[in-house]
Formats: structure tokens, sequence, C-alpha cells
């Protein structure tokens, strides 16, 4: 490598500074260009080398980075390759996370359906290299390692690697997170789950090979409450990906999460993470079609126990449980579980939703109460059952009738004269509850609330003058396409200061304001 030290590190340092934090996108041409004055060895060796010039280092691979990251630089990796196996072993924490980035744009841009770039991940032995910085690198490492890996899952080359057929080969997955330390496991987890993530096919193959049980192992086990918590944030990130209800129902974490959530034994962080996991998987309106229902209610009962045990003694958790319930509410089947006759899960929402004792507490039950009757629902979709209505109408007259309201006209005008956080999550509930008729006359009946729905000067923010518009939409709309606007005059003249809130629009309420000239007198000395 002689031929390739440079003797000047000073002024590779001052080029490769240049390229590399030059501001706009660099092109083939300029990549090019750059590696004919200063050729890939010599930057290399530059970098394989002790010399003590500060800056060196970070500069240069800062500067590979991109050149790696045209179509140019990147055409040369296959070329270089035993640099990268080199890089990834190297004590340096910043050139492994520029190998393992080596790796990704190589896999990224190079024909896929071929399979060439895990051919050479193959010949030149690397993913047991990408594995052992996943397990020991920093952060930064492991995190560029695994998109590595993720990219190399993208052909059925790289599947064949990260999935061996055979169970006792060193890197299968579940082997590696047996024999791995405390954070490795984790990271390995962290892994199954982004592959779990880039597809269905791939998630099925992490499905079969039954590594979902790794997370279900760890979940069950509560002796380490640090790493049980790293696995629920893994398993609520799990549950976002659009496929995974396909294979999360077929797994025991359903029956887990409520055991969690249930044991008075269990820190608080990890009952309330698995309350929003729980509150997450069944919020998905296709998981009552995959699951039995008693698993459902028994998950349901979980969560609202809590909420009960805890009344005003953890705030925190008692907020997840109510927000996990408004997940589960915004679908038509879980709406109707919360508020079947047999369940006492929505008299603790509705409770909660108009005690103003707890703010944050009526808040959250607030927005789970307008998820439930339906406010982030299509129109068509907001009303239940006939059983689930009853006792929907039934609970908020009682509420009403048990506080110095009365009538739930009189709950709903009080929320809407508390602050502004309060008043957007009634708007919200008040649009999700006027398609019930019930509902409708009430608040027709009570004209301090429409006052305040087609109020100029009620809101100054732009959330709330939206929350504000989109009520008085809904309820100008349903009122006009009810058998009660006949019924009672009074009601053709509230339409009518509805229907002129609403072609006013939401920012515009406060009307146009003229010019004024402003004439002052000249200032003497």
């Amino acid at each position: 490598m002689e031929e390739f030290a440079i003797q000047d590190p000073t002024q590779l340092l001052a080029a490769a500074s240049e390229f590399a934090y030059y501001p706009g996108f660099q092109t083939d041409a300029s990549a090019k260009d750059f590696l004919d004055r200063f050729p890939l060895p010599v930057i290399i060796n530059a970098l394989q080398s002790k010399t003590d010039v500060p800056g060196l280092e970070s500069t240069l691979v800062a500067c590979l980075e991109r050149i790696f990251r045209t179509k140019y630089g990147t055409s040369l990796i296959p070329h270089y390759m035993p640099f990268v196996q080199v890089g990834l072993q190297a004590e340096s924490q910043l050139v492994k996370c520029l190998a393992c980035k080596t790796v990704s744009y190589l896999l990224e841009k190079v024909d896929r359906s071929a399979g060439f770039g895990a051919e050479l991940v193959i010949d030149y032995d690397v993913y047991p290299l990408l594995l052992d910085c996943l397990i020991n690198g920093n952060e930064n490492v492991a995190a560029a390692s695994m998109d590595a890996i993720k990219n190399l899952a993208s052909s059925p080359e790289g599947m064949d690697i990260i999935f061996p057929a055979y169970m006792d080969e060193v890197t299968h997955l579940r082997n590696l997170a047996a024999r791995s330390s405390s954070l490795g496991h984790i990271r390995v987890l962290a892994l199954i789950v982004k592959l779990f993530s880039i597809s269905s096919s791939v998630a099925s193959v992490v499905y079969n090979l039954n590594l979902l049980s790794l997370l279900e192992a760890v979940v069950s086990n509560h002796n380490d409450m640090l790493t049980t918590l790293s696995v629920l944030e893994l398993i609520y990130e799990l549950a976002e990906v659009p496929h995974a209800i396909e294979f999360l129902s077929r797994t025991n974490l359903l029956q887990i999460l409520p055991m969690t959530i249930s044991n008075p034994l269990v820190e608080s962080i990890l009952r309330s993470r698995a309350i929003m996991i729980s509150g997450r998987l069944l919020s998905k309106e296709d998981i009552f079609m995959s699951i039995d229902e008693s698993i459902v209610k028994t998950a349901l009962l979980a969560i609202d126990g809590r909420l009960k045990a805890l009344e005003r003694q953890d705030v925190d958790e008692c907020e997840s449980a109510l927000e996990a319930l408004g997940q589960v509410g915004s679908s038509i089947h879980g709406a109707a579980l919360i508020l079947s006759s047999s369940s006492p899960i929505a008299k603790h929402v509705v409770d909660a939703a108009f005690d103003r004792r707890e703010r944050g507490k009526q808040l959250a039950a607030l927005h789970a109460l307008g998820n439930i009757v339906g406010e982030n629902r299509l129109e068509d979709h907001r009303m239940l059952n006939d059983e689930a209505e009853e006792n929907l109408r039934r609970l908020i007259y009682e509420t009403a009738a048990k506080s110095q309201k009365i009538t739930p006209s009189g709950l709903l005008l009080s929320t809407l004269q508390q602050d502004s956080e309060i008043r957007l999550a009634a708007y919200g509930l008040i649009a999700g509850l006027v398609a019930r008729p019930w509902c409708l006359i009430e608040i027709c009946s009570k004209q301090e609330i429409i006052n305040i729905v087609i109020g100029a000067h009620i809101e100054s923010a732009k959330m709330g003058m939206e929350a504000r518009h989109n009520c008085c939409q809904v309820i100008y709309k349903t009122l006009l396409t009810s058998n009660i606007l006949n019924s009672d005059p009074a009601l053709t003249a509230i339409a009518s200061k509805l229907q002129e809130a609403v072609r006013r629009g939401p920012y515009l309420a406060r009307g146009w304001a003229e010019a004024q000239p402003v004439v002052m007198t000249a200032e003497r000395f």
C-alpha cells in the first residue's frame, strides 16, 4: 500500500472536507472528478493509517459516504469488498459504521433480481461481520448494520443467508439471541421486528421460525424492568405494521398482555406500555375476524380494571388506559363491545369524561368517548347496534342526573366552558354524539352551546377554529337531514345561524376588518 500513501494528509483533508460538506447535490461527475485526484486506495490507505491529523478520520468517512451514495461510487464497491471486510472489523466505530452503510448502498443499488449483491455478501463472508457489528458496535454501528441486513432481506438469496435452513447454524437469529449479552439480545429482537415489517412474506418466515416467541418470553418475565420495557417498545412498533394482526393473532401475545396489565406487582410503566400496545392491537378492525371475541373482552376488562382500581392514584396509567380504550372504540366492533350492557367499561369512561376534579384524566376520557361515539368514523358508521346505542344514551342521562348539570346538554356545555384543550375534545365529542336524535335535540335545546359553536371570538388557535367549525358543520348537516327541523319554529332560526357560521368558514369567523388610516402629528423638537 506504500504506492498509495499520501505525502501531505492536510491536502487530502481539505479536499475531502470540501466534498463531504458541500451543501449541494454531489453528482456522478463530481464523485469521479474527486476520485481522479484522490483514488480510492489513497483514501482507504489514509483512513487505515495512524496519521495524527485532527478530524481526518471523520472527514474521510463523511467523504466516502457521499461518494458511495452516487451511482458511480456504488459501481466501485464490488471491486473493493476486501476493504469493506476490513472496515467491518475495524477498531474505529466510525469506520465500522461506514462499512455497514457501504454494504447497504451496494445492496440498494445493484440489480436485486439477479442477487449479485447477496452473492458478494456470501463470497466475502460479510453477513457474520454485520451480525458482530449489530451485537458489539455502538448505537450508530448497530443501526447501520440493521439497515444493511434489512436490505439484504430484499432478495431471495439474501433471505437464505438471514434465515438458514438448519437451526444449528451459528448465524441463526435464535442462537444469536441466546448467546448475546442483554443489550445484544435486545438488538437481535429489534432486528427481528425490522425484518418482520418488510413485507407479509418476510413476516411469514419470521413467524414460521417461531422468532416472535422470543419477544413473548421477555414480556412474560418481569425480572428485568429495562429489558421488558425495551421489548414492549418493540412490540408497540410491531403493532403498527399493516400485516401484523395476521400473525400476532396466532401468538400468545394477547393472552400475555392482559396478565401483565392485571398484575399489581408489575411496575406501573410496564403496565402502561402493555395497555397502550393492547389498545393499538385491538383498534384494528380485522382483529375481530382473527381471534375469539372472548380474548378481546379479557384484554378490555384488564385495561378497565386498572382504570377503576387506580382511580386517582396513578394519573399517567389511568390516562394510558383511557387512551387505549379510545383506540379500541375507534372501530365499530370495538365501540360496540365497550358499550355492551354486560360491560362496565363505558360507565367508567363516561364518568371520567365529565369529572372536572382531574383535568388530565378528563381530557383523555373526552377523547376516548369521542372515538367510541364515532368522532373519527365515517358518517354512516357512527351509529352502533341498538343495545350499544341504548346503553350509551342511558349512561349519559344517568351521569347528567347525578351531577349539578341535570341534563346531557348541561354536561356538554360545561365542557365547552373549560380551557381550550378540553373545549377542543368537547367539539369532537359533540360531532360524534350529534348523530343520535336524542343528542341533537339536547344540543339544539341549549342556546349557549349553539352560541359557542357559531361564535366568532371563541377560538384563536388554528386547531380550535377548525374543530369548532367542523362541529358546527356536523350539527347543521344533521339538523337538515333530521325529522325534527319542522317540528319547532325555533329550530329553523338555529339552522339559519348554523348555516351562516358554516358559510363564513373556520378562519373568517371574525369577519373582514377594513384598514383604518392612522394620522399622527409630526414630532417637533
